[in-house]
């Protein structure tokens, strides 16, 4: 057992009670921010004594969030009433699917936050590529993951006891936490900030007046662990005991009565405690979120409709007969010119002019088609036809849950063909590719024409392709179908000319036995990544692409 385990409490090992006690320092001391709750709706977490709060919607809209203009008592009266909004209410917030909390309402959330400090839990129930947005995890102090709690780890939630009033923390713990998170690779000064007083609410849990070495464990295991970026390293290890030590240095020996002396790093104790309590695949995990984090997995490019997808805020706008106009909006604006209006009309009744009305708005994302563009000639063709086999059908397995489609076009001989258009059957999938035929040239350009005619007319349809071409490189057939090299690279890089141009997102992966400097010229011209995976299997195959094309 490592020598700071005594200091660890046994129950700050289980996910469940890392959220119990962030509930109980959260209820000390709200200025920690909050807590980011990863969980499925179920027993688990309604079993969670989380705090009487008011209860956010990511489909909210600033009207219900902020107040405005209470509609149906301005329009009995004729003089303006205002509604308050649910940011107006004291205590703590709950934001219910907080991954899928739209950028807009973070930024918002997080405005109110800065200007007012107060409790945010985060009620998280994405899967592993969802997650809350940074800007509202940053503001809160803890995390709890709960995914993989099942009822009978439960404990009861502990009851209070004699809470201080005040906790002190000397400089040199100050200076120990800051130095900490530098060495986990933490950039923000809200952590250290949070861990300073979730050690000062650790004190007071347990009836001190000045924190230890034990509240301070404990306070960066739960800030410091789920933000850390890399693993915290022990500094160069100390000279020899029985080494001479050096000759003192009276010059430049400091005053004796100069004790404002700051460490350099942070004990070595507590940086065994952090660094056991961070997992072994942190590397992994971050580099999984920040391929998730831009575009999100299996997601299309987002795009403006009137008629259907996610509500967004109403705007100004004209019935040109497609819009649909939203109603209370319009009254909304119409509503405070009331009085003026009739009294310059002269006339009783409802006055609404062309500048009141507002149109609905609503946000729906493209599906998006993989067309994998397979290069089938050649002694290995059909090794690179089985690794592209295995992993259409397994980005098919995962596109049931994200909306995506795959398409195949394979190119041999002279020419190009489409074996698998658009779809998401795995039943049609495997019928399609039962039988690829392979051998005969590399027409490269005619592979690349046909994936993007494949991707216009799925551009037309409303999806959003990425083309992923799987080739050695060596192009040896020109567009019209002669064997020349020379003219069938500058074939090829017409077309990927022509395919920039269309603005079609691409991935080359080069399955040749040595990256191809032809390949990377390619790359460059698409301005799409390189990848060389000779001896990429369809399980590594799809795990590249994935990760690929949401960065």
């Amino acid at each position: 057992m490592p020598a700071w385990a005594a200091l660890w409490p046994t129950s700050l090992a289980e996910a469940w009670d890392n959220a119990l006690l962030a509930l109980r320092l959260l209820a000390v001391d709200p200025g920690l921010g909050g807590l980011h709750l990863r969980a499925r709706s179920g027993p688990v977490r309604d079993a969670m004594p989380l705090p009487v709060a008011t209860r956010l919607h990511p489909a909210m809209g600033d009207d219900a969030l902020f107040g405005g203009i209470d509609l149906t008592t301005t329009l009995a009266t004729g003089r303006v009433h205002q509604q308050t909004g649910l940011l107006d209410h004291d205590g703590p917030l709950i934001l219910t699917m907080a991954e899928r909390c739209p950028p807009e309402l973070a930024a918002r959330l997080a405005m109110h936050l800065d200007a007012a400090p107060r409790c945010l839990i985060l009620l998280d129930e994405g899967t592993d590529d969802e997650a809350p947005r940074a800007i509202l995890t940053e503001r809160v102090a803890f995390y709890a993951d709960l995914s993989d709690v099942a009822l009978n780890d439960l404990t009861p939630p502990t009851k209070g006891g004699t809470i201080s009033a005040t906790a002190t923390i000397t400089d040199a713990q100050v200076a120990q936490i800051t130095t900490l998170a530098a060495a986990c690779g933490i950039d923000s000064m809200r952590a250290p900030t949070f861990a300073i007083r979730a050690a000062r609410a650790l004190a007071r849990l347990s009836g001190n007046d000045h924190v230890t070495d034990e509240h301070i464990t404990v306070a960066c295991g739960l800030v410091f662990v789920h933000r850390a970026t890399q693993i915290p390293e022990n500094t160069p290890e100390e000279a020899p005991a029985d080494a001479d030590p050096p000759p003192p240095d009276t010059a430049q020996a400091p005053d004796s009565d100069d004790d404002t002396t700051m460490p350099d790093i942070p004990d070595t104790m507590l940086l065994d405690a952090i660094r056991a309590l961070i997992p072994d695949d942190l590397l992994d995990r971050l580099r999984a979120t920040r391929s998730k984090a831009g575009r999100g997995a299996g997601s299309g490019a987002a795009r403006r409709s009137n008629r259907r997808g996610r509500p967004l805020p109403s705007h100004r706008g004209k019935l040109d007969g497609n819009a649909r106009i939203d109603v209370v909006a319009t009254l909304r604006a119409a509503a405070p010119w009331q009085t003026i209006r009739r009294i310059e009309t002269g006339r009783d009744g409802l006055h609404v002019r062309a500048g009141d009305i507002h149109v609905r708005r609503f946000q729906e994302h493209a599906d998006r088609l993989l067309i994998f563009t397979v290069d089938a000639s050649g002694s290995a063709a059909i090794a690179r036809l089985a690794e592209a086999k295995g992993a259409v059908e397994l980005l098919l397995a995962q596109a049931y849950g994200r909306r995506d489609h795959v398409a195949l076009v394979s190119f041999r001989g002279s020419g190009a063909e489409i074996l698998l258009p658009p779809t998401r059957s795995l039943v049609q999938t495997k019928r399609r590719l039962a039988a690829l035929p392979g051998g005969g040239g590399t027409p490269l350009a005619a592979g690349l024409d046909t994936a993007a005619e494949v991707a216009a007319q799925a551009r037309r349809r409303g999806m959003t392709p990425t083309i992923c071409l799987l080739t050695d490189g060596r192009a040896n057939i020109a567009r019209d179908g002669s064997a020349d090299r020379v003219r069938a690279q500058v074939d090829a890089q017409s077309a990927a000319q022509a395919m920039r141009t269309s603005g079609f997102d691409a991935l080359i992966i080069d399955t040749g036995q040595r990256p191809s400097t032809q390949l990377r010229t390619l790359a460059q011209t698409l301005d799409a990544p390189y990848l060389a995976m000779p001896r990429a299997d369809s399980a590594r195959l799809a795990s590249a692409v994935d990760a690929a094309l949401a960065d």
